[in-house]
């Protein structure tokens, strides 16, 4: 069977947590390295993981790890990425790809001339949830797609995150925290987007933390808290989104989309599973689909497991996917800020639908 693959886990915050559960006695990978600025919770994460804790430096030198995982804030995406790449790694990162555009085409250009690969979150898109919306579009069971909607609202993660500084930072906010799993899921369902129309606005400039060893703090506010975007896809539908940190809830269904036949209401794209209630007439209660589709009791690290297996192939959590989604997420705030329409000049392809996987099957 040979040794498993060497996986190097760069920053090691709450959402580390989640790839360490995953990973747990996976038996063709494993962490053999982990790195973070603090040392102390670098140190406890070795132990927990079976590990070394390194310095970034030295973890993507070690010859160990085939693979970084980079977990840092969005500031550092790209920054990591180049480490990893310029030492001879594949590299696959938390969302977004990087904090700007630039970096992005960098990081990608820098992979392809290195002959790395680059892969990216979110991958719950490839649980149950939405797949099995996926694959009940795709068997026409609502017609043909003409509209969807993407809902996320909050008053702020600074009420719980002891450290939110970076939610309201270049590369935070609304849209680039949460967009990449609405977004993600919108290109999975309806295909890519060729064409956006955003506004946005700020409510505060100021937030002040809620919790922790700061709590009373106040911290800046440098980016817009809630955006709106309008997305015309290749395939002709149109869909709309809406992210925001300044509303306290909603009633809206995460995402719907709607056919000549049919109204789907999808579950959260931040999770894996989820019902997707089927509305074939204007009355009545809606048809709850059975799991048809998607990695069963998934979590986060499974787009990283198919990423590491899927070789030379494209994964479906891949960079160019990944860079799709912060290209529509920049022209989204462009023409937020300019009052014009924008043209995405990327186009990546719709990643093929998730055959229905028992957990079993894909933790192997």
């Amino acid at each position: 069977m040979g040794d498993p693959h060497g996986i190097g886990v760069i920053g090691l915050g709450n959402i580390s947590r989640a790839y360490f559960t995953t990973l747990a006695g996976i038996g063709g990978a494993k962490i053999v390295a982990v790195a973070d600025l603090d040392v102390e919770r670098a140190a406890m994460a070795a132990s927990e993981t079976g590990s070394v804790a390194m310095t970034p430096q030295e973890l993507v030198a070690d010859p160990r790890v085939q693979t970084v995982l980079n977990l840092t804030i969005p500031a550092a995406h790209a920054e990591i990425a180049q480490l990893a790449i310029a030492h001879g790694k594949d590299v696959y990162g938390e969302k977004p790809l990087a904090a700007t555009l630039d970096e992005a085409r960098s990081v990608l250009a820098a992979a392809a001339a290195a002959g790395t690969r680059v892969g990216a979150a979110p991958d719950t898109v490839l649980g149950t949830g939405i797949q099995t919306a996926r694959a009940a579009v795709d068997s026409g069971l609502i017609g043909r797609p003409a509209s969807a909607t993407a809902t996320w609202v909050s008053a702020g993660h600074e009420r719980w995150h002891p450290h939110p500084d970076f939610y309201y930072r270049a590369g935070g906010g609304p849209l680039f925290d949460m967009g990449p799993y609405y977004l993600t899921a919108l290109v999975q369902v309806l295909g890519p987007i060729v064409s956006v129309s955003g506004a946005s606005s700020r409510a505060h400039d100021e937030r002040m933390i809620g919790s922790g060893p700061r709590a009373g703090e106040r911290i800046p506010v440098e980016v817009d808290t809630h955006v709106s975007g309008t997305l015309e896809h290749a395939s002709g539908a149109i869909s709309t989104v809406t992210m925001s940190f300044d509303a306290v809830r909603t009633t809206a269904a995460p995402l719907e989309v709607h056919g000549e036949l049919g109204s789907l209401a999808l579950p959260d794209p931040n999770n894996f599973d989820g019902q997707t209630r089927l509305w074939r007439t204007d009355d009545g209660e809606p048809e709850v689909l059975p799991y048809s589709a998607g990695y069963a009791d998934a979590g986060r690290g499974v787009g990283l497991l198919e990423f590491i297996r899927s070789g030379p192939a494209e994964a479906r959590a891949s960079g160019a996917l990944g860079f799709h989604v912060l290209e529509v997420m920049h022209a989204i705030l462009d023409s937020a800020h300019t009052g014009e329409r924008r043209t995405i000049t990327s186009a990546a392809e719709r990643p093929e639908v998730v055959p229905l996987t028992a957990a079993v099957d894909w933790r192997r």
